[in-house]
């Protein structure tokens, strides 16, 4: 029975060498989580003596566990290094469609605009809309537009704030004080093709405290322009309000096929104060065809695209999984693990919510695995190893020479 249990020992101890050979080569791979052998005794249940004790007969590995602490989070400044202080995985999609789940946050755009990790599997996370607002809690993998470009959009909406002076003398056509271009600005908007178009924005005081904006004079005589809003302030300079109450703009389009097209026209803050007229804010919804150019990930997991006509556009947010028994996660390729039946199905959420760690951009998660410590226990190994030997070699001495006994 010796030899056997000498066989046990040199059997675990060659496992457990096994195991620390492959902590020290993962010493620095990014996400890598320390292993353990896990040793428990065999005892013969037969040979049961009088005093109720019981004969261990070797050992054997019970388990080989994979140790969950946190890795120093390194920075990188690579935006698409993606580091989780905390619990949590990335959930992924492998490239043979199973799903899988993964610490080492190594990820690339393909040249279709997924996010995938080195050996191909997608980054999984939730679709949102262009402000950053989830719309489903499926998953799905991530990906940016950036084959083409995103499509223009239409100026729906201007937005001007300015100030009139007081002081100004009222117009009074057909022999008008000033011209009536002197208190004017423009802007530029855009078709549902991405055509800019130069948009002016007039204005004339009309009585004491009330003036007139129109979209396109023509001459100073304003006969043929077009009367967007009547605007009336009180004594102490501020609007008081707009006729019609939502003024629109008519834009016309520089292609016949889109023709002249509305946008809506609100006044923000505008003011009558006795001070030179000046514009202080004029914006507008709309823009051109845009390029890829960057992105950016935010600590909530929100993926947001900056295009060359300057705009930004959400394109999902991370998803994050856990598991109710992460020791019972079965280790994949490629730095994953895999879900089984010990470890529960994934508990999904976003990065920073409950339970989950927080994610951070430009930064990758070391290994947890100690080298100088692996490298004690490859010798402890190594001793335990050569021990075992022994054992066997000295029961076939033992054996040796019974059977030379004459």
């Amino acid at each position: 029975m010796s030899f056997q249990t000498g066989l046990s020992g040199l059997n675990a101890a060659s496992r457990n060498l096994d195991v620390i050979g492959n902590n020290i080569a993962n010493a620095n791979t990014t996400g890598a989580k320390v292993a353990r052998v896990e040793f428990s005794e065999i005892v013969a249940a037969s040979t049961v003596s009088s005093s109720s004790r019981t004969e261990g007969i070797g050992v054997e590995v019970s388990t080989v566990s994979q140790q969950f602490n946190q890795g120093s989070i390194n920075i990188t400044g690579n935006t698409l290094d993606l580091a989780i202080n905390g619990s949590g995985f990335f959930p992924i999609t492998q490239p043979d469609g199973t799903s899988a789940y993964t610490r080492a946050g190594l990820f690339k755009l393909d040249k279709i605009g997924n996010i995938v990790t080195n050996i191909g599997g997608n980054l999984m996370g939730y679709p949102t809309t262009p402000l950053g607002v989830p719309t489903s809690s499926t998953l799905v993998p991530l990906q940016l537009p950036t084959s083409t470009p995103i499509p223009a959009n239409a100026t729906t909406a201007i937005i001007a704030e300015f100030n009139v002076d007081a002081r100004a003398a009222i117009w009074n056509a057909p022999v008008p004080a000033v011209s009536l271009t002197t208190y004017g600005t423009s802007l530029t908007t855009f078709d549902s093709q991405g055509s800019p178009i130069e948009q002016p924005l007039y204005t004339r005081k009309v009585a004491n405290d009330t003036w007139e904006v129109f979209t396109d004079p023509t001459d100073d005589t304003s006969a043929t322009a077009t009367l967007a809003a009547t605007l009336t302030f009180g004594v102490n300079g501020q609007l008081l309000g707009t006729v019609p109450a939502i003024p629109t703009v008519g834009i016309t389009s520089p292609s016949p096929s889109i023709g002249v097209f509305p946008a809506d026209l609100t006044f923000k803050n505008t003011t009558q104060f006795a001070t030179a007229f000046a514009v202080s804010d004029l914006t507008q919804d709309g823009y051109a065809p845009g390029d890829f150019v960057a992105l950016r990930v935010a600590d909530n997991g929100i993926v947001t695209a900056t295009y060359s006509n300057g705009q930004s556009q959400a394109a999902g947010q991370i998803a994050m999984a856990d598991f109710r028994n992460v020791q019972g996660l079965r280790p994949s390729d490629g730095g994953s693990w895999v879900e089984t039946v010990a470890s529960g199905q994934p508990v999904l959420g976003a990065p920073g919510n409950g339970k989950f760690g927080a994610l951070r951009s430009g930064a990758l998660e070391e290994s947890n695995i100690d080298l100088t410590s692996e490298l004690v226990n490859m010798m402890t190994a190594q001793r335990t190893y050569q021990a075992n030997a022994q054992t066997i070699k000295t029961q076939d001495q033992v054996l040796a020479t019974l059977t030379n006994l004459r």
